[in-house]
């Protein structure tokens, strides 16, 4: 096992955060057309699996004691997700699903996936979000999860899943991404899934609305890298996956972005300053979809330095 058993501790010294960003993911999963997203299989060890369609990764451990299953993407896709779980795993039956944040691309298909059997974990923060959502972009309240969809057992602290000849680790990081996210790592796998306060396809997402944050983004990466070995497999909540050398890189350059931020924040630089100052572009032509994504990323940054977190 590479996966260091270590630095579960330092999951709790993350500090927290609140904002003003907030993506309704559920509600543009009930208006997109998925009727032509085909589920992709990838296969990582002798039982582990990603699926990807359209959302977040999913992760699936298989075996005799049945499936454990991180995330959900969309409730239009559960079918096709079901049915590519039912063809990985010979059969065996969703027992456990883990949410790793409260996003509807993560936790849209939970409904289903109790319906069909699987007991839902998570956060307690990320059920309370799902219960009482943030408002969208538009200043609008969010719709509440069905009941169904609510995670039937909630923990404040780090669980561990004997199951499958693993012992899967769920370790709580306070205020990265959202309030609610979760770490989840196989360490027989030797492979960490992040959610997305990792994501290598883009500029963080620091969603301040669902109560995520920079500082707690930063130890949240720091929680990663300490644990990874060489090998290990890092999955992001979107995009490739990559190794501890990649998530240290990752978290070098939030930290080179912010660095450049903060002189200026504390200047009293005006938001619009700050963006045109162009405090990315070293790192804008090594960043997927950085044209989409930058200035959403200084400005969070901008906005959580303003209020000194």
């Amino acid at each position: 096992m590479n996966i260091k058993a270590a630095t579960i501790g330092c999951a709790y010294a993350i500090a927290a955060g609140l904002g003003v960003f907030s993506v309704t993911l559920s509600v543009q999963g009930q208006q997109q057309d998925f009727s032509k997203v085909e589920i992709k299989a990838t296969k990582l060890t002798n039982n582990f699996y990603t699926l990807e369609g359209q959302g977040g990764t999913i992760g699936v451990l298989t075996g005799p004691d049945g499936v454990f299953m991180v995330d959900t993407q969309f409730a239009p896709l559960s079918d096709k997700i079901i049915a590519a779980v039912k063809r990985v795993s010979n059969n065996a039956p969703i027992k456990f699903v883990v949410n790793t944040h409260v996003h509807g691309d993560h936790t849209g298909g939970n409904e289903n996936l109790a319906k069909s059997g699987a007991v839902l974990f998570s956060r307690t923060e990320l059920r309370y979000r799902l219960a009482h959502p943030a408002p969208g972009a538009n200043g609008q309240p969010g719709t509440p999860a069905p009941a169904l969809a609510l995670p039937a057992i909630t923990y404040d602290g780090p669980v561990t899943f004997h199951m499958d000849g693993e012992d899967i680790r769920l370790i709580p990081i306070p205020h990265a991404h959202t309030d609610g996210d979760t770490l989840v790592v196989f360490p027989n796998n030797d492979i960490i899934m992040t959610g997305d306060f990792y994501r290598s396809i883009q500029y963080p997402n620091i969603d301040r609305a669902n109560g995520g944050s920079l500082s707690g983004m930063l130890d949240g990466l720091a929680v990663v890298i300490g644990l990874a070995g060489p090998k290990t497999k890092i999955v992001p909540g979107h995009g490739d996956i990559v190794d501890r050398a990649a998530v240290a890189a990752h978290r070098d350059m939030i930290l080179a972005i912010r660095d450049k931020i903060a002189p200026l924040a504390a200047q009293g630089k005006s938001l619009q300053e700050v963006i045109a100052a162009k405090p990315t572009a070293e790192f804008d032509a090594k960043v997927p979809n950085s044209n989409t994504t930058s200035e959403r990323f200084i400005t969070q940054t901008y906005q959580d330095l303003k209020e000194g977190k």
